[in-house]
């Protein structure tokens, strides 16, 4: 009866459940860890305000990756990838190898050139959903829904969602939940041991 009784306080000891609690999978926000002196995130790592850039904390592993912005208030703001080479503290964004971006006046920079521009009357607005895809190659654009034909490309290697914002700008990240659905053949932001 005592061996008994051991055994079951043995086999209890963990409360009871007998199941090993699981790690619990990280949630894809902005990372306070990379982000220009005066960026102010908010919301749980869903919102920039300040002046400057931030990255998100998980890189684009997977092949096709879907993420998107709700523009909170005009101003100065850019969206897009950037390796964690970037300046942060430098805005606009898209001057260098490090980023590729959409500008808040439709131009779509990498390497300090044009890779190209959002349709003529496409600029988007305050309250306006910015989606953004990026398979490796190239990344394109979508406005509330729309795609607008806008592809860019020639950046390399490890990528991270980044946004930068300036002139009272303010910008909401959407990493899942979106407003929007994907693209075919798109999804949200993976942790590398999510895809595997």
């Amino acid at each position: 009866m005592a061996a008994m009784f051991t055994c079951c306080l043995g086999c209890c000891a963990d409360g009871g459940s007998g199941h090993i609690p699981l790690k619990e999978m990280p949630i894809v926000q902005l990372d306070t860890h990379h982000m220009g002196t005066d960026v102010v995130i908010v919301k749980s790592g869903r919102r920039i305000c300040g002046t400057g850039g931030c990255l998100a904390n998980a890189p684009l592993h997977q092949n096709k990756s879907y993420f998107e912005f709700k523009i909170q208030s005009t101003g100065v703001w850019g969206i897009g990838v950037a390796t964690q080479k970037v300046n942060l503290n430098q805005v606009p964004m898209g001057r260098d190898t490090n980023s590729l971006v959409l500008r808040s006046d439709g131009s779509v920079y990498h390497n300090n050139e044009e890779k190209n521009r959002l349709p003529a009357n496409s600029l988007p607005q305050e309250g306006d959903i910015v989606g953004v895809t990026y398979d490796h190659v190239e990344l394109n654009l979508y406005l509330n829904g729309k795609n607008m034909h806008c592809p860019a490309s020639g950046i390399r290697g490890t990528v991270y969602p980044v946004v930068y914002v300036d002139d009272s700008a303010i910008l909401d990240c959407q990493f899942s939940d979106f407003y929007h659905t994907a693209p075919p053949g798109f999804e949200k932001i993976l942790f590398e041991q999510q895809i595997f």
